[in-house]
Formats: C-alpha cells, sequence, structure tokens
C-alpha cells in the first residue's frame, strides 16, 4: 500500500498517474449517498452509526476509479464530543445547542478521549479499512483549531464569525486557551485515526482565510504548526503524511509548508504552478479546480483538467483534486469523466 500512487505522490515521488480524490466525494450528489442518509434519519445518526459511515464512504469508490477514500465523518466531531450538541438541518447547516464565549466556558472543556468520546469515528476508520482491502488509500481528517473555534464561539456557520474575532481581539488569552485546547484535541483525534487505520490524514482549516494577516499568524498558523509537530512525535502517526488545506490564505503558503506537514491543499483562486514556485519540493501539492466546472461541458471538464496538470507541470508531487469540495447539484457523470480525464492526460512511465 505504500506503493500505491496517492501515497507516492505526497511522498514527491514519481506515479504512472496522477492520482485524484474530490473532497466530498461522498455526498448529496450522489443518489445512494441520500438513500443512506434517508435510512439514518439524520446527518449526525449518519456520521455516528460506523456501519452506514462506511458505507457512504464505499459509495464512490464503486461509481469512479479514485485513488482515495476519505472517512465519511464531519469536522465538528470533536466539540460536539466536547459537549456542545451538534445538530446539522437540511438546507440551514450545522448549529451547537451550546456555545463557548466566557473564560469560565472555555475553563471547563477537556481533551476528548479518542477511543471513548469519539469511539464511533474509530470503529469506522476500523471498519473502512478491512472493507476497502487495500484497493486505495483511507485518509482520516478533521477540523482546524481556529475553524473549529468559530463554530464553537459563534454556535453555527456565519460569513464573517465577528464573535470569534471579536473574542480573539478583546480578550486574546482566552482565545489561545480555547484553540490550544481544540489543538491538543485534533492532535489526538488524528493521532488515534491512524492508530486505527488512516494512511493519510487532513486537516480543513475552512476559515483560516476570514483572517487579516498577523491574526491568521497568531490564530490559525501557530497551532496548524503545532498539530503537526505533535503528530510528527506520535509513534502511530510520525510516518502519516498530512495535508493542510487553508482555504483562502494563499498569502501564507510558504509558512504553511514550514509547518512540517507533507502537502498543501489549495483553493482555485492561486495558479499550481505559481505555489509550486514559492513552496519548491518542500511539500507535496493537492488541487485545486474550480467546483463550478462540473457543471460545464464535457469538453470544458477535459481541457480545465487538462489545464490544472498542465499549470503543475511534469514533477512529482500532485495530488488532484477540487479546490473545495464538490457540491450538492453536481450530476455524478461530470465527476466520472473528470477522473477519467485525468488518469488519461497525466498518464506516463516511471
Amino acid at each position: 500500500m505504500s506503493d500505491h500512487r496517492f501515497l507516492r505522490a505526497l511522498r514527491r515521488q514519481p506515479v504512472d498517474r496522477t492520482p485524484v480524490w474530490i473532497m466530498r466525494q461522498a455526498g448529496r450528489y450522489l443518489p445512494e449517498y441520500r438513500a443512506t442518509r434517508a435510512r439514518a434519519g439524520s446527518f449526525v445518526a449518519l456520521c455516528k452509526t460506523p456501519e452506514l459511515a462506511c458505507e457512504v464512504t464505499l459509495q464512490p469508490l464503486a461509481r469512479f476509479p479514485l485513488d482515495a477514500a476519505i472517512l465519511f465523518s464531519d469536522i465538528l466531531t470533536i466539540p460536539d464530543a466536547m459537549g456542545l450538541g451538534l445538530s446539522v438541518e437540511e438546507k440551514v447547516g450545522p448549529r451547537f445547542a451550546r456555545t463557548v464565549r466566557t473564560r469560565a466556558e472555555i475553563a471547563k472543556l477537556g481533551v476528548p478521549d479518542p477511543e471513548a468520546d469519539l469511539r464511533y469515528v474509530m470503529d469506522a476508520v476500523r471498519l473502512i479499512r478491512r472493507e476497502l482491502h487495500d484497493k486505495v488509500p483511507l485518509i482520516g481528517f478533521a477540523g482546524s483549531p481556529w475553524t473549529l473555534a468559530c463554530y464553537m464561539i459563534e454556535g453555527e456557520g456565519s460569513s464573517s464569525f465577528a464573535k470569534a474575532k471579536a473574542l480573539a481581539l478583546d480578550d486574546a488569552a482566552t482565545m489561545h486557551r480555547l484553540l490550544g485546547v481544540v489543538a491538543r484535541s485534533v492532535a489526538a483525534y488524528l493521532a488515534a485515526q491512524a492508530a486505527a487505520g488512516a494512511q493519510a490524514l487532513m486537516v480543513f482549516d475552512t476559515w483560516g482565510g476570514l483572517l487579516a494577516p498577523d491574526m491568521f499568524r497568531d490564530f490559525s498558523l501557530r497551532y496548524l504548526a503545532q498539530i503537526a509537530q505533535s503528530l510528527q512525535g506520535d509513534k502511530a502517526a510520525k510516518n502519516i503524511p498530512l495535508i493542510l488545506f487553508s482555504k483562502g490564505a494563499n498569502a501564507h503558503l510558504e509558512a504553511l509548508a514550514d509547518t512540517g506537514c507533507a502537502a498543501l491543499g489549495l483553493d482555485w483562486t492561486i495558479s499550481l504552478g505559481a505555489a509550486r514556485t514559492r513552496v519548491g519540493d518542500r511539500v507535496a501539492l493537492q488541487g485545486n479546480l474550480d467546483p463550478a466546472v462540473l457543471h460545464a461541458s464535457s469538453d470544458a471538464i477535459r481541457s480545465e483538467a487538462k489545464r490544472v496538470l498542465a499549470d503543475f507541470g511534469p514533477h512529482p508531487g500532485h495530488v488532484f483534486n477540487l479546490g473545495h469540495g464538490i457540491t450538492p447539484d453536481v450530476d455524478p457523470e461530470r465527476l466520472g469523466l473528470l477522473v477519467d480525464a485525468v488518469h488519461a492526460l497525466s498518464a506516463r512511465s516511471i
């Protein structure tokens, strides 16, 4: 399995084809996913039932020749395990029954035990690994400390997360206390996923791009680096490649590459060639097709896939992906066309 093209690409080794997987590849655009979610009764129940989480993780692999599976779960499992009470409403998004906004509330938070408080996730990882039969590697993941803190403070999604920013500006010490406990929780959670069988790990810093440069360094980058360093010191995780995806934070690529991660995920607002020029061969790059391309014609999809591949060039260290998650309104046949195009256009001798 260590020679699978996805893992080789993360190690910046030559591959026979550019590996491709898709963020949110197990999701609402697939009718079989919608049927399984209906059986589960709710999104949270789907996440918390290992057999169903396994089922939906494997669904896109039955349709498409993808080069990796990603655990079906949610970034907000950690705050839920801290007692905040997660619910997810259709067309509304995630909500917490309780928020943390004061020193006293934050002081009560502890690091969840992954094998106790989040056992359903570890059981799902173990089950998926067995069911994959080493066909492709399995990616485990978590949300970044800043992104999780945004939801924990706000209690729901937001276009600005102004409450989280205000706490960081008004009481930096309290925000750092919150980010510290969340960072320790994320590191422990990812290490446990590695011990359970995940072969690559990813951190989604979905809202890092909302921060001004100084705030990004203080409240996001600092904790991403802590997580990377913690995993490097963990017996189970030290040899597991870590991908950092900080959406909208293209100004910080060099600093992100210096965290010790194996790869950086990129959104579609930066050229892969420009990004590679900036980070050199320190890390692999993952991305970065605009998800909206999947609504275009077949010819346009192939053309854009070719452009992304050419943008990175004939170098080792590229994992093809979208620049963000696939949207629910995409025709699955469009994704199949993209995956086939990436493999065909990138075929090479090694």
